[in-house]
């Protein structure tokens, strides 16, 4: 319990050095085809609609279909539903290793959750988390 709570405030710290006026954005800018940009903004909002799918199912007790969610929609299975392959062209390699990163998360917390112990999967959810609160906070694109 006490590195969930380390890991929630580590991801509250890294979401504090965020800023939300443009000019002052430090975040290292990204310029891709406005239709990618779409394209990558759509599956942010899949993957932000998953995380709340995965928790309310959690708060549930239902651990299986919170695993399903997160391999399906968020895991290493749901690259080719993302169009990963197409999209990594755009990103600087530390974006791509952040988005790796997520995806490989995920996997690893459907298989915690399918497991039954929704404190670990509790837990490994985070690992998720931080991998997005890691990437918006240094990137950005336009």
């Amino acid at each position: 319990m006490k590195q969930l709570f380390r890991l929630t405030a580590l991801l509250a710290i890294l979401m504090a050095g965020t800023t939300s006026n443009a000019e002052e954005d430090a975040r290292q800018l990204v310029e891709m085809p406005p239709m990618m940009q779409q394209h990558m903004m759509s599956n942010m909002r899949d993957h932000l609609a998953a995380i709340n799918e995965i928790l309310i199912n959690m708060a549930n007790g239902e651990l299986d279909q919170a695993a399903e969610i997160a391999e399906s929609r968020l895991g290493m299975s749901s690259l080719d539903r993302h169009g990963a392959s197409h999209m990594a062209g755009f990103m600087p390699q530390g974006m791509r290793q952040a988005g790796t990163g997520m995806h490989k998360a995920a996997s690893r917390f459907a298989l915690k959750a399918e497991e039954g112990d929704a404190l670990a999967a509790y837990a490994s959810l985070v690992e998720v988390t931080t991998a997005c609160v890691t990437c918006h906070t240094g990137y950005r694109i336009r």
